[in-house]
């Protein structure tokens, strides 16, 4: 960390390859498919993985087993954690949240909501103090000022602080590998025995062949960026600094050791990763990151940086919507 802190950006790269073969998988897109573009040099460009898919990667290698808490190695961290009643008993928390704590069923509960404005002093038609605000979501939910968060939820919707720690993944030099198969009905091919009451539609009963395209590349990587320009702008204190920083390095560091099974044919492994700001360093391993994060929390825990206890409880009720029924068809004209 300190080899970056009078820099603007701290940015990591990391060489990918796949773990088996040549052949790799892109993440798609609805109505596009995958990403391909040009660059001006005429070097055909892949998105394997997005900026959002990696964020969400890289909140999840922090929750625990259970889907919804810390790992243990981090316990002491804030987040909120939400029990929903009424139409549902289900648990939730900022950690899982799309939205983190903008989450309807974290900021739906009134008393937080009341909360957060009062602690960052937020009044309709007046200016925001933006650092009061970073110190606040500090104090509940430091992953919602790593990646951003947009409390359209709250009042008018002014707070918006954009993530801090960008992600992406693009192959260099991209080939396509067309290959195929057959979904095969062993029972009739001809997909003409289906059932009775019709629950399933037509067109998944017969034998059905389909295409795939997957890619070959000179090479994969991986970027990330952590704006330390940005992070600076809210004043934390040295400790909040540091927490932030480290949090960071580890998210990235956790991604790349355990989560590069982005898809079925997609497992993709590290060949050498570097921190490009820092005069091309070696970049840390998650236990070396861990070392210095640790001491980190319990230093934020002690300064008072953090909510007490560090886990905020809610409790939010839910109701079922009732589905509208569509009325008659308008009348054509004659």
């Amino acid at each position: 960390m300190q080899e970056c802190r009078n820099k603007n950006r701290m940015i990591i790269e990391a060489d990918l390859a796949p773990v088996v073969g040549d052949r790799f998988q892109p993440t798609g897109f609805a109505d596009l498919g995958a990403a391909i573009y040009e660059r001006p040099d005429g070097t055909r460009m892949l998105l394997v993985e997005s900026a959002q898919s990696v964020a969400n990667r890289l909140e999840k290698v922090i929750i625990d087993d259970d889907g919804v808490n810390i790992r243990p190695e981090l316990e002491g961290l804030p987040y909120v954690r939400s029990k929903l009643t009424g139409a549902s008993e289900a648990v939730t928390s900022s950690l899982i949240e799309p939205h983190r704590l903008n989450s309807p069923f974290i900021i739906g509960n009134k008393e937080f909501e009341k909360r957060l404005k009062e602690e960052m002093e937020y009044k309709k038609g007046a200016n925001l103090d933006w650092r009061r605000v970073a110190r606040v979501l500090m104090r509940y939910d430091p992953n919602s000022l790593v990646h951003g968060v947009f409390f359209s939820n709250l009042e008018d919707g002014r707070v918006r602080l954009a993530r801090l720690l960008t992600g992406f993944i693009e192959a260099e030099d991209i080939k396509e590998a067309y290959s195929g198969g057959v979904k095969n009905n062993s029972i009739d091919p001809s997909g003409k025995i289906r059932l009775a009451d019709s629950q399933i539609k037509a067109g998944v009963y017969s034998n059905i062949p389909y295409h795939r395209v997957e890619y070959v590349a000179r090479s994969i990587r991986a970027y990330f960026n952590l704006d330390l320009s940005m992070l600076r702008s809210y004043a934390l204190p040295p400790e909040g600094y540091d927490l932030i920083t480290a949090l960071s390095l580890y998210k990235v560091a956790k991604f790349l050791e355990d989560d590069l099974r982005l898809r079925t044919m997609c497992d993709l492994k590290v060949l050498g990763k570097r921190m490009v700001s820092a005069q091309e360093v070696a970049f840390p391993s998650s236990d070396e990151v861990l070392a210095q994060l640790r001491p980190v929390i319990d230093a934020c825990r002690d300064k008072g940086l953090f909510a007490k206890p560090p886990v905020t409880d809610l409790t939010v009720a839910t109701k079922m919507e009732k589905e509208e029924k569509e009325g008659p068809a308008p009348e054509e004209e004659q």
